[in-house]
């Protein structure tokens, strides 16, 4: 196999679609588990032979390997996007991906809390800093690794926006409203207070979260406060759920769909209409509720 051709590739991944380590890193795998699987199992040891039959063998062998259904569009969305890339530059003349079916995955509904249940998570007894973290998180439907990351640098309470990196390095401005602006307020003050005693909340200063002990917060310590805060209505809940239920409250409240997508930082509208399909399903459940009685 030509590994030129590899390296080729993930660098148009890098600098022309500006993809991120991880996304990246998740291409080359896949593609060279694809490979392997030819050579060891078909005999085809170069990319031109390599056909449409060869292609749809590894499918079904991800298949029979009992690899989850979504893992498996990944792999070959990987494939045919390495193919893709061949074709478009001439390095062979016909793409033997290019009518390839994946398998069909049934769409699940993202689980949502109602306004009422945001309410009470956000009544009850919360420090300064997770009370601004969830204030932020649900005015903002951010990624968890969104949260995270954003820099101090990049919340404006005057003009109530913030700016954010998403998936391919792309920036989006997002508005925050005035109860996310004071929860802030509240615990910027507290925070000087963490990188002015600490030498850890010095090095971490760029970022808007911060532990008492100044550590920057980790994904896993959003996911667990998150769950926690969950209990309190007898839910199991996670950064999805409450970036789910920005969504659907925004729709439900007669906000454009083209608007919440770019919100989100979702590259295709379709991806945002699943939210659509939530509030119909949450409108006939408040219908039914009223009429059963």
């Amino acid at each position: 196999m030509n590994l030129e051709l590899i390296s080729d590739y993930l660098n148009y991944l890098e600098v022309e679609r500006a993809l991120s380590k991880n996304t990246i890193e998740a291409y080359e795998n896949d593609i060279f588990s694809f490979l392997k699987y030819l050579s060891d199992n078909l005999g085809v040891a170069d990319i031109g032979q390599i056909k449409r039959t060869h292609i749809s063998s590894y499918n079904r062998y991800l298949a029979s390997c009992g690899i989850n259904p979504v893992s498996i569009v990944r792999k070959i969305a990987s494939i045919k996007g390495f193919f893709r890339y061949l074709c478009v530059n001439s390095v062979i003349e016909k793409n033997p991906a290019l009518a390839l079916t994946s398998p069909k995955i049934s769409k699940k509904l993202p689980k949502v809390i109602s306004v009422k249940e945001i309410e009470k998570l956000l009544s009850s007894h919360l420090d300064i800093m997770h009370k601004a973290l969830f204030e932020l998180f649900y005015a903002t439907g951010l990624r968890v690794s969104e949260l995270v990351n954003l820099e101090f640098k990049n919340t404006d309470l005057k003009t109530g926006i913030i700016k954010t990196m998403g998936k391919g390095s792309k920036e989006r401005i997002i508005p925050i409203g005035s109860k996310a602006k004071t929860a802030l307020k509240n615990y910027f003050k507290e925070r000087e207070i963490i990188i002015f005693t600490n030498d850890l909340g010095k090095k971490n200063q760029k970022y808007v979260f911060l532990k008492q002990n100044g550590a920057k917060i980790s994904r896993q310590y959003v996911y667990t406060f998150i769950h926690n805060l969950g209990k309190k209505i007898q839910k199991d809940i996670s950064p999805h759920t409450i970036r789910h239920s920005f969504a659907t409250h925004l729709l439900e409240n007669g906000a454009d769909l083209r608007v919440v997508q770019e919100l989100l930082g979702h590259s295709s509208i379709v991806t945002t209409q699943l939210y659509t399909h939530i509030s119909k399903k949450r409108l006939r459940e408040v219908y039914y509720s009223i009429n059963s009685g």
